[in-house]
């Protein structure tokens, strides 16, 4: 049996769009196609695997300092779809959060500053030539956001206890066409606006339609639990029905059943509770 190792953190979830060959312009789309026909195509954990190996030398390596050529591959309705990494924006992206959420002495010492410094101009550059660029994968660290289940419906769930060998670590995802992605997101937004206040559910609901209305109409979407696997007990992730939990919450609010509304927020606050007790023991 595998060992588990390190490489299974950090605790962190994914939201990733699969495009279908069609939306790339070439020659990029000719990469993919070439890419999407060899024997075995990397996976989430040597992606992990590869991220963390740029933490090792000294100084770090912040972000990449070429960008990736490999994308996560999928079959749909028997259009082939891929997922870039994407790995050297998304570090730059990373980095930005990173340094509006942990205090100065303590990036300072993740990170040198000139190392940061570096980072940010080399953004800036490739910015300036690339200004429509955006990610194809979200990361959340020691969370779901709640607006990401939104998107999806609890029969759209996958679980595996033992991984897809059966002998791994487990799996949890959600897949769902982009177009019902995209309306439940529309759906959940009128409801939500028509009955509680602005707040962070509804400017991450909005922020996450924006991002979907950037991708092709037939492309996959996908939530993935990642390492948040770990830090979940085994019963509880296999019984986790928090996709269902969100849905509950938005037709109980469009019925307007506040109180049901509450129940269905509560089960999904309660089983979370579990996670939020992990990141602060560490």
């Amino acid at each position: 049996m595998p060992a588990v190792s390190s490489v299974l953190v950090p605790y962190a979830s994914y939201l990733r769009v699969y495009e279908p060959l069609a939306a790339f312009p070439e020659p990029e789309r000719d990469h993919w196609t070439r890419y999407a026909r060899r024997d075995r195509t990397p996976t989430a954990q040597d992606e992990l695997r590869r991220s963390l190996a740029d933490l090792l030398p000294t100084p770090p390596v912040a972000v990449p300092v070429h960008e990736s050529g490999d994308a996560f591959v999928a079959v749909v309705d028997g259009v082939v779809c891929v997922c870039p990494w994407r790995t050297r924006l998304r570090g730059w992206l990373a980095l930005e959060e990173l340094t509006e959420s942990l205090p100065t002495p303590l990036l300072d010492a993740v990170l040198p500053p000139v190392v940061r410094g570096q980072a940010v101009a080399d953004y800036e550059r490739w910015r300036d030539r690339n200004p429509d660029a955006r990610p194809w994968i979200r990361t959340a660290v020691w969370q779901v956001p709640v607006g990401w289940f939104a998107l999806f419906s609890d029969d759209e769930r996958e679980y595996e206890a033992g991984g897809p060998s059966g002998l791994g670590a487990p799996v949890l995802r959600y897949r769902t066409p982009m177009v019902q992605a995209r309306r439940r997101v529309a759906r959940a937004l009128k409801t939500l606006r028509d009955t509680v206040d602005d707040g962070p559910l509804i400017s991450g609901l909005v922020d996450v339609g924006r991002w979907l209305e950037e991708f092709h109409p037939r492309s996959l979407v996908e939530l993935d639990y990642g390492g948040l696997v770990h830090a979940l007990p085994g019963e509880q992730l296999a019984g986790d029905r928090s996709a269902a939990d969100v849905a509950a919450g938005i037709a109980a609010l469009r019925n307007g059943d506040g109180e049901g509304a509450g129940v269905a927020y509560g089960r999904l606050t309660e089983r979370w509770r579990a996670v939020r007790e992990r990141l602060f023991a560490n």
